[in-house]
Formats: structure tokens, sequence, C-alpha cells
């Protein structure tokens, strides 16, 4: 089993169907875990630390990664599984929706690259992994701000691996296909989900890029599940 002892790792989404699954699995390996969200509930579990923040906020961010070192000794990791989808095709996107999914699936993940980049540079060492989508580099018709907005997602994770290259700060991106969480279930009652990828799969996967035994990776675009 993968150690993740004396490591801290940041996780935004940490409350949705697929964050709990990763919080777990995180704190099973022994990492201290600090969990992002819009809302927080009162009481987490004690080898939790919780911090409330939108990220799609700047000065919101930048207050997350102070309070976040605060209460800890620094990010080691940060897993950013924050993310909407929509249905659509682009000929029929009202603006709202088209903004939504920007700043959902791709501001969010620039502010937050930007300030742990920054930490971690000065750290000389860290690990960013952004949850992107099958779909970014696979396109179907029909959700077309969704696959936009995560295939700028892609993008970013290119640029950021190449800017900090030699730096010590890897990033990394895993690109699910369809993943199984009660949401999923609720919204396509008709679907196979023995045809989904599982929660588990994907956090071991993201155990695993924030290890030491991922050292070689860095700009890695890993597809997980079925295509």
């Amino acid at each position: 089993m993968i150690s993740l002892n004396g490591k801290v790792v940041m996780i935004t989404g940490a409350l949705g169907g697929l964050g709990q699954t990763v919080t777990e699995a995180f704190s099973q390996a022994g990492a201290k875990v600090v969990v992002v969200g819009r809302e927080l509930p009162g009481k987490l579990p004690e080898e939790l630390v919780g911090v409330q923040a939108d990220v799609t906020d700047e000065a919101d961010v930048r207050r997350l990664m102070k309070e976040a070192v605060h209460k800890t000794t620094g990010i080691d990791c940060l897993i950013n599984l924050v993310g909407g989808f929509a249905m659509g095709r682009l000929a029929e996107t009202e603006m709202s929706t088209w903004s939504k999914m920007l700043s959902l699936n791709l501001t969010s993940a620039f502010l937050l690259s930007r300030e742990a980049t920054r930490l971690m540079s000065n750290q000389g060492s860290g690990r960013i992994i952004h949850m992107a989508a099958q779909a970014a580099v696979d396109p179907f018709p029909g959700a077309g701000a969704y696959i936009v907005s995560k295939s700028g997602l892609v993008a970013l994770i290119r640029v950021l691996a190449l800017e900090f290259a030699g730096s010590g700060v890897k990033v990394n991106g895993v690109l699910p296909s369809t993943i199984d969480t009660p949401a999923n279930r609720e919204s396509m009652p008709d679907a196979d989900p023995n045809q989904w990828v599982k929660p588990e799969a994907i956090a071991a996967l993201l155990v695993f890029l924030a290890s030491d035994e991922s050292e070689a990776l860095n700009g890695a675009l890993i597809p997980i599940g079925s295509s």
C-alpha cells in the first residue's frame, strides 16, 4: 500500500460523490487531508482539516491557501475535483451556461494552480492533479460548453507542466469516463452503471499520483474507464 505519511493534501470538491471516496483513500494512506468546499458540515472527523471557500473567486482562493497553510505545515499536493456538467449543443447554449462551465471547470483550476504553484515553488516540491475528462480529448456532440471547458483544463495542465518542469512541482491530469456516482445514476437512470468507472479506482490512481512513486510523471493525462 502506498504511504502518504507526513504529506498534506488539499482536496477541492471533497464532499461530492467522488470527493468523499477520494478523501477516505487519502486518509487511509496516511495523509493529512484539507477538505475544501463552498459549504462544509458543522463538524468534520478529527483527522480532517476543513476550509470553506469558493474556488471560482480569486480573493477566496488566496485566503484558502493562506488559511490551509496556517492550519497545517504547508501543502504537498493539490487534488482538484471541482467541476460541473451541462448538456446542450453550442448553437443553443445560453451565455449563463457557457460562463458557468468555464468558471467551474477552468477558472477554478487556474486560480487554484496559480496559488498552489507559488507555494510549492518556494518549497521546491509539490503535486497538482486536476480532474479533466475523456471527452476533453474524445468529444461527443451535445455538451459543447462542458467539453470546451474541460479541453481548456487539459491545455492548462500541459502548460503548467512545461512551465514548472525542473522545479520539483509536477502537474498531471486524470481523464475519467462517466463516473459511477449517485448524481450520475439519478441523471441517467437508463444507463448501465456497470460500464462506468468506480470512484475507488480513481481514488487509487490519485493516491499514486500524489506519492513519491509518481516522481517521473509530469504533464501526464491519464485516461481511466471505458471510452
